[in-house]
This record gives C-alpha cells, sequence and structure tokens, in this order.
C-alpha cells in the first residue's frame, strides 16, 4: 500500500521528465555532429577505449523483487564483456555498493539515501551529475562513462538499460539520413552564440536531465517492483496459512478419531 501511494507520484514525474530528456539528447546531439571537426569540448572530445567508469543505480532498500539482483548482472555481464577494460563502479544505491565492495571491486564513488524515500530532488541529482562531470574532465584517464539503471515499463515490467554517458555522442549521418526519410523533412538548427559558449552551457545540463532521468526511472521502477513482490508474498503467506490450517485440521481430527477407537476398544473389551 506504501508503494502504491508512492508509485503514482513517481510514475508522473517519470512521464514529464521523458520528453524533455529525450528531446535534449536529440537535438544537441545534432548540434555536436554540425559542428566543426576542429571543435573540441571535454564532454564531447571522443578519448581511448581502456578505462570504463560504470554508474550503477540500484535501491538502498531489498523486498523489491529481482530489482536489484537484474542490475547487478547486467553490471556484471557488462564488466565481463569488457574484462580486458580497467572499470571503476560509482554506485548510487546501497545494494550495489555493498554487491561491488564485498567482490574487492575499485569504487569510484558513492552515493546512498537518494532513492530511499521514494523521491529524488532536482538538487541531489545536480550534485551527483556535477561530481561526475569534474570526476571525468579531472581525471583523464577515463575514456567512457556508462550508466545502468532500471526503466519504468509498467507496475510489473522494468527494463534494465545501459547506455553510454559520456563523451557525449554525436549524430550519425546514417541516422540523420533515415530521420529525414521517415519524416521528409529536415530540421535545420540556427543559432547565433559560437559553439564554444553553447555548448559549454548546455551539456552539461544535458547529463545534470540525464542524472536525473535514470534516479526518476530507478525510482519509480522501484516501487512497482516492490509493491508486486510484496502483493506476491502476501497472496503466497495467505495460501501458506490455508495449507498448513487445513493439514493442521487433518491432523487434530486424526488425533479425535484415534482417540474415540481407543474409547470404543476399551468399552468393547469390558
Amino acid at each position: 500500500m506504501v508503494s502504491a501511494a508512492k508509485l503514482k507520484r513517481a510514475q508522473d514525474r517519470v512521464v514529464t521528465a521523458r520528453p524533455y530528456a529525450n528531446k535534449m539528447m536529440e537535438v544537441l546531439s545534432e548540434l555536436a555532429k554540425r559542428t566543426d571537426e576542429d571543435f573540441h569540448h571535454p564532454l564531447l572530445d571522443l578519448r581511448g577505449d581502456d578505462r570504463y567508469l560504470l554508474v550503477l543505480v540500484t535501491a538502498d532498500k531489498g523486498l523489491c523483487g529481482a530489482f536489484n539482483t537484474n542490475l547487478v548482472k547486467a553490471a556484471q555481464s557488462f564488466i565481463k564483456e569488457n574484462e580486458s577494460k580497467s572499470i571503476e563502479v560509482l554506485a548510487i544505491g546501497r545494494k550495489g555498493r555493498d554487491f561491488f565492495r564485498n567482490r574487492n571491486a575499485v569504487i569510484a564513488g558513492e552515493y546512498i539515501g537518494l532513492t530511499g524515500k521514494g523521491r529524488v530532488e532536482l538538487s541531489e541529482a545536480l550534485e551527483v551529475a556535477r561530481s561526475l562531470i569534474k570526476l571525468y574532465t579531472d581525471d583523464q584517464g577515463i575514456d567512457k562513462v556508462f550508466l545502468i539503471y532500471n526503466e519504468f515499463k509498467s507496475v510489473l515490467q522494468q527494463r534494465v538499460v545501459l547506455e553510454q554517458l559520456l563523451p557525449v555522442s554525436r549524430a550519425k549521418e546514417e541516422e540523420s539520413d533515415a530521420k529525414v526519410q521517415s519524416t521528409m523533412s529536415m530540421v535545420d538548427y540556427k543559432y547565433e552564440q559560437p559553439p564554444a559558449e553553447l555548448f559549454g552551457d548546455l551539456l552539461p545540463r544535458l547529463i545534470e536531465t540525464q542524472i536525473f532521468r535514470a534516479l526518476l526511472e530507478s525510482v519509480a521502477s522501484e516501487q512497482g517492483a516492490r509493491m508486486t513482490a510484496m502483493d506476491s508474498a502476501s497472496k503466497n503467506a495467505s495460501e501458506l496459512i490455508d495449507n498448513l490450517t487445513l493439514n493442521m485440521n487433518r491432523i487434530r481430527q486424526a488425533a479425535i478419531t484415534n482417540e474415540i477407537i481407543e474409547v470404543v476398544s476399551g468399552a468393547a473389551a469390558l
């Protein structure tokens, strides 16, 4: 019941945030594609392919079915597929932090208590995003940043998402051509500000928006998973109580029948 009450608010916030986050990513990717090759920005420039930072968003609490297990499995699969790389984990949520800490993984940072209260504030997401940007820009050894979280589909379904967060990908020509053919129209963005000023303001905002959206998706998915898990647990407990009650009545009936037989047998013997 508590998760059901929290789920409605979390779901409304996710539905509101999605269009803004998706459109912002689309617009900036198109703008980045249109910039000159000589233009450079720390959040756009491609680096090597040796050192990864994995941002894992899990829950602070359990009792939510396979919510945390699926995320941890996805992170383990990613690490196994890239075992030749040097991978550090930035954990958002106690469950993911504890799992990889117990396995001696390199923890680059941790944020506990953001999703446990059922509501994520924008200021908290900004703190995480700005720390991540600072870590990426200051530490030139980090080549790519990946994000793993649960995307909310419905109360019964959550989808594990793995996406590259940094560097921000530029829209490819093939993707742009496919969009043009599908829409039969091309959106040509015109801007007055120089690219350095434009991207200097918007790229950090994009990362902040993506982190905020991931946290909102995670909160809604967690509440949906917990509501489903607790509903199943309640039904299983009720079935177990019914089965045990029936078994108890059978044993009691058998004991009473046995006592009656003993009394009747004794009376017949006399």
